[in-house]
This record gives structure tokens, sequence and C-alpha cells, in this order.
């Protein structure tokens, strides 16, 4: 109940109608604040991180921070690799230890979409304890919004996702619905609830084999973000969120404590925020008290 692949852990939220927080992490500070936070919920956890800062502070030192706090806690945890487009970059990482890997060639035709994240899956599954996200359609930035979504072509095809995961062998899918990275300039975000509940009966209707990942987390209202799980979204990627919390944080903090100069106060201060809006996700995605 410690070291977990994400399929591991997105398999009874799938079945059992909630979903769990896949936050992404830019530092040590963060990593810690949101195991500490999921600790505290009794939530099964997946922490994220981007191909950035994944080469900035290293695939193995992020491993072996991982499995040193995975290890000591009560609750399954995943290491997962997000977005990552460069096939050998997610072999590197799963040879370092990463649980969860996502190969998105999504910005590629259907066939070379296949191939990429077939290549990734077999080598993943061959190594063993590993598991694989793959993505259709485009997870637009928040500029794109508005013109995605109203694009047919840019989101996931729902005629498309079965011959997707057979002939790439994928665990989990991100389908693009409309969902964006970065802050929804808008309260009310358009995202296609139907395209995901019919993708999620055509791959789970008979039992649940490929869980479903929403990316594009920050900012969604709390009503949308509960549709989204009622209609299948078992995995939510939280990132813009934390990346601001902890720039807000430090900032507000050095603004009214201009005189000092003791790091260890801002980290405190930076690892009590993220840790109050994990927690705030957690008991909105339902995952409190499921470890």
């Amino acid at each position: 109940m410690t070291i977990a692949t994400a399929k591991d852990i997105l398999m009874p939220a799938a079945q059992n109608g909630y979903a769990v927080g896949a936050f992404n992490v830019t530092n040590l500070i963060q990593l810690e604040a949101v195991v500490e936070a999921a600790v505290e919920k009794r939530a099964p956890l997946i922490i994220q991180t981007s191909v950035a800062p994944a080469k900035f502070l290293g695939p193995h030192v992020l491993v072996a921070v991982y499995r040193a706090l995975a290890e000591s806690a009560p609750i399954p945890i995943a290491l997962h690799l997000d977005h990552c487009e460069d096939v050998v970059y997610c072999q590197q990482c799963a040879d370092a230890g990463y649980t969860n890997i996502m190969i998105d060639a999504s910005k590629q035709d259907f066939e070379e979409n296949v191939r990429r994240t077939r290549a990734v899956s077999d080598y993943c599954h061959a190594l063993g304890g590993i598991s694989v996200e793959g993505e259709l359609g485009t997870v637009s930035g928040v500029e794109d919004q508005i013109k995605v979504v109203e694009d047919e072509a840019a989101l996931c095809n729902p005629a498309q996702v079965v011959e997707f995961v057979e002939r790439t062998g994928v665990d989990l899918l991100a389908p693009a619905i409309g969902t964006a990275h970065g802050v929804y300039k808008t309260a009310d975000p358009r995202v296609d609830f139907e395209r995901l509940r019919c993708i999620n009966e055509l791959l789970n209707g008979s039992g649940v084999r490929v869980p479903l990942v929403v990316h594009g987390g920050t900012g969604l209202p709390v009503d949308t973000v509960r549709r989204l799980v009622a209609v299948g979204g078992c995995k939510f990627n939280v990132s813009t969120e934390l990346k601001r919390t902890l720039i807000d944080a430090t900032f507000d903090y050095i603004a009214a404590h201009r005189d000092e100069y003791n790091p260890g106060k801002i980290d405190k201060v930076v690892k009590d925020a993220v840790r109050r809006v994990v927690a705030h996700w957690i008991d909105i995605l339902g995952s409190a008290d499921k470890a």
C-alpha cells in the first residue's frame, strides 16, 4: 500500500465512482506537501512531474525522494511523468523508477500516435511495475480552449478509442474533451460531458478496463469536476494551481517580512499553503478515506 502504479490506484476509483488527484510538483517542498495532505486525508495519491522539472531535478533524485516518502506512507502513491513527447525520455524515466509514464503523441496523426504510444507501452510493461497513459485529441492551453472545444477534429473521436487502446496497450486514456491547461478565463468552461460519458461506456461499460484521465483541472468549477467524475473521469490533473500557490505564498511572505532572510520559514508557509490546496481537491474528488 505504498509504491503503486497509477492503474493500481485508479481501477478502484473507476469501479466505485470517485476520482484521484494527480498533482504536478516542481520542487521537493511541494512534493512533501502533497504527500502529507494525502496521508492526512487517507487518500490514494498520484504525484506528477512535467518533463522540465524532471530534467532540472533529475529523475533519479525525484524517484529517490518519492520512494523515501512513499515507502513510509500508509497510502498507495504513484509517481507519474506527465506529457512527455519523447519516447526515449519516457524510457529513461521508466528505468529510473517512475511507476506511471504518459507518452503524449497527440500532436501526431493517429497512426504515429499509435506507433509511439505502443513503443512506450511495450517498454514499460516489459520492465514491470509501470502503467502507461496515452492521449487522443488536443488538450488545449487556456487561450485556445473555446477554439478547441468547437473543433470536432481537435477533440477525442469516440470511434477511435477502442482501436487506440487495443493497438497501443495503454493502461490509462486521456481523451480531449475541451478542458485546458492553465487557468480558465471564464467561470463556465466549455466541457463536453457527453463525449466523456460515451468514451467511458465504450471502454468500460462492461467492466472497467482503462481508467479515464481529465487534464486541465485548475479552475474548473466544483460542479463541473463532480459531473466529470460522474461520467467517468477518475484521474484529475492539477498543475497550474500548485504553481500559483507556491509563487503567491512565497511572494506574500517575503513582502510581509522583507527584513527576514530565513528560507525555512518561506518553505513552511509554502508547504502549508500547498497542503491546503491538495486537501481541498481530495475532498472535491471524493477520494478521502479511500486508501
